[in-house]
């Protein structure tokens, strides 16, 4: 048997709809428990080669039987990496695909504010909202609209840097170049543009992009920065990084080369990391913040899930999960897909490790017990019947992971999900 296997193409859309039928809101939450990079799970998800073990490994955490979903040819195709670690941009495109379901509910005025914004030369948008919110796929509407309006669009997730990457300035640089480049279908000239010897990686970059990639789009680039909250632990690369995007928006006011770039700046967490207030993007530009669904776009979202739930129905839902876009999405799915219980034995398990949300739970769980700081953090908050003051840099990783809400400089819970989970489990440290 070869030492490699990729899904065969009648059973691609099965493995990829599997991925949040288990539990797994995002294709990079089922990577991280698996313990395998994001472009190896991508690999798999879209038919490519992976090695035999994580082919094993991946079908079974998603209930696939292995033998009846794979491929077994003579030979596979040799453009084709055995370990599944493919073309960066290339996974990137996959990946922003599979993560946008064809349902969405619109929340006024925020698609329209964002689509005018990024016409406009020079422009800056930043968004921000915790895990879950649906930052990407508000993105991916949006960056097809444009691209249906003759924009050229890139889309670059952070995450899927390397550590080394991310510890290095001059490497990070050149894989943002490259990346950027893969994902506007312009061939890698970097070489030509880089001088390590009398030039900073700042400066060769800048040139890349001034005198090479806006120039080779031919139309106006809107360049799209997921998880940029990526970089923030990593001090040097975060400042040089960040600082070039404002310089990038500052010169985009003036020099007719640099109005062509749009940029956008997608991040969970308010930024920790000190930073000069005239070299930072994050205090320019239009700020966008996703809010939750009120009671009428969780009906609007019941109805494209092809269900009629009357407002009592809904407020019992939510009295439970809020108006959180992906676990009110998941209760609706569920019905979808079985298509009988009742909603208040959904309501009874949902909270336990029986219920729909047992994966999403037990993720939020094994991330807090290797961080007990944050643990002892939310306990304080899971514990008042008020909002709580905590530490900052442990108030803004708790509310990107979404489990609390803000309220000043005070933090609250999220749901009373959250509150009846994590009050039995947290009582376990």
């Amino acid at each position: 048997m070869s030492r490699s296997l990729r899904v065969h193409p009648d059973y691609v859309s099965t493995v990829k709809s599997a991925v949040k039928r288990n539990g797994y809101p995002r294709q990079k939450d089922l990577a991280e428990e698996l313990m395998i990079s994001l472009s190896t799970l991508g690999a798999y998800l879209n038919g490519r080669a992976v090695d035999i073990l994580n082919f094993q490994e991946i079908s079974e955490r998603l209930g696939q039987d292995w033998k009846v979903i794979a491929l077994f040819p003579d030979t596979l195709d040799h453009t084709t990496s055995v370990n599944g670690e493919e073309d960066a941009t290339r996974v990137i495109t996959d990946d922003f695909e599979d993560e946008s379901p064809l349902i969405y509910v619109k929340r006024p005025p925020i698609e329209e504010s964002c689509y005018e914004t990024l016409k406009s030369p020079g422009a800056l948008v930043r968004i921000k909202a915790p895990s879950l919110m649906g930052k990407t796929l508000l993105m991916a509407k949006v960056l097809d609209r444009l691209a249906q309006d003759s924009y050229r669009t890139a889309y670059l997730n952070l995450h899927l840097a390397n550590r080394t990457d991310l510890t290095n300035v001059d490497e990070f640089f050149k894989w943002f170049c490259i990346s950027v480049g893969q994902s506007l279908g312009i061939p890698n000239r970097l070489a030509e543009y880089w001088d390590e010897e009398f030039s900073t990686s700042k400066v060769d970059c800048t040139e890349y992009f001034e005198k090479y990639l806006l120039p080779q789009a031919g139309s106006p680039v809107v360049l799209c920065l997921d998880e940029v909250d990526r970089v923030f632990p990593y001090r040097e690369v975060a400042s040089e990084f960040l600082g070039l995007l404002r310089a990038w928006h500052e010169r985009g006011k003036v020099e007719k080369v640099w109005q062509r770039l749009r940029l956008v700046v997608v991040h969970s967490t308010e930024v920790y990391i000190p930073l000069n207030i005239n070299e930072s993007p994050f205090n320019v530009g239009l700020p966008l913040e996703l809010p939750e669904f009120t009671l009428s776009q969780v009906q609007e979202l019941a109805r494209q899930h092809g269900q009629t739930w009357s407002q009592s129905l809904v407020e019992q839902l939510m009295a439970m999960v809020g108006g959180h876009p992906y676990l009110v999405e998941q209760a609706f799915s569920y019905y979808q897909l079985k298509g009988k219980g009742s909603l208040e034995s959904l309501l009874q398990t949902a909270p336990t490790d029986a219920g729909i949300y047992a994966n999403h739970l037990r993720h939020l769980w094994r991330i807090l017990q290797q961080h007990p700081d944050l643990a002892k953090a939310l306990l304080k908050v899971v514990e008042a019947d008020f909002p709580v003051r905590l530490e900052s840099l442990q108030a803004y990783k708790l509310y990107s992971m979404g489990l609390v809400k803000k309220q000043g400089n005070e933090v609250r819970l999220s749901c009373d999900l959250y509150r009846q989970y994590f009050r039995e489990h947290l009582g376990e440290l």
